[in-house]
């Protein structure tokens, strides 16, 4: 089985290749690509391989271009380090999806489902069909939320949400007024139910709105501080390794 990988972080992408070749004797690495602009050349330039192992998220921007710059005739595995965008990898010829970092056991079941699906001239339309319903799915994301408070429930609409925290392994939300309100699950459970092109999550403790952004300061060993237009009780850090996602993110969606 001819293999390419897209990965821009070495490890990852070392990680990752140890384990297909540990897995099966059989699969062949044929390169490993660390850009959008190096996988397009590639893919232009090269006959389709029998599967893709692709990162979402690479240094000069989302995979997702790569599709609209030259066609990719083969069934593709997405990567990523987040999950807020793996309805949209679904759109792109992807047949599973695996979050970083990759085990063994995620693995096996998207090698399993690669050669369950195994590519026929009409999986095309298969494809097509299961993004289709996956976009359904994207009405699933929450427009509003009620929140208990004593013997009633207040409705609360997410485009009031200016950013959510973690206190006490549990979601603190804080409207642009500066009311806040805590809720009875985590801040990993809240930002699966909030939509990725408005929220994004800058690190464990902050998930930000887009229109509560107020300017971003450049901060040390190439982090970025996001600064809001609502204060914070602390600092809002995005680390090196996410600042190239936040700020694709800011540049190509719009504020709800």
């Amino acid at each position: 089985m001819k293999t390419v990988i897209v990965e821009d972080e070495y490890v990852a992408a070392q990680s990752l290749q140890r384990l297909l070749e540990s897995f099966d004797e059989n699969i062949q690495i044929l390169t490993v690509l660390q850009s959008v602009e190096e996988s397009v050349e590639w893919f232009t330039l090269n006959p389709a391989p029998d599967l893709v192992f692709m990162d979402i998220h690479l240094a000069d921007g989302y995979s997702f271009s790569i599709f609209e710059k030259v066609t990719v005739k083969c069934p593709v595995i997405s990567t990523t380090a987040y999950d807020e965008y793996a309805l949209k990898a679904f759109e792109f010829n992807s047949i599973d999806y695996l979050l970083k970092p990759i085990n063994r056991k995620n693995l096996e079941r998207a090698l399993s489902k690669y050669r369950n699906f195994s590519f026929r001239p009409d999986d095309s339309d298969r494809i097509i069909r299961v993004a289709e319903s996956l976009k359904q799915l994207k009405n699933a994301y929450k427009s509003h939320f009620l929140i208990p408070c004593k013997d009633k429930l207040l409705p609360l609409a997410t485009d009031r949400i200016a950013y959510v925290c973690s206190e006490y392994k549990m979601a603190k939300i804080v409207t642009f007024d500066q009311q806040s309100y805590v809720l009875d699950m985590s801040l990993d459970e809240l930002s699966k139910q909030l939509d990725p092109r408005f929220f994004f999550r800058a690190n464990r403790q902050f998930l930000l709105s887009h229109k509560a952004i107020d300017y971003i300061s450049l901060w040390f060993g190439s982090k970025l501080s996001v600064n809001l237009t609502v204060p914070a009780h602390e600092k809002i850090i995005v680390s090196r390794a996410r600042a190239a996602n936040f700020k694709n993110w800011y540049t190509q969606n719009s504020a709800v």
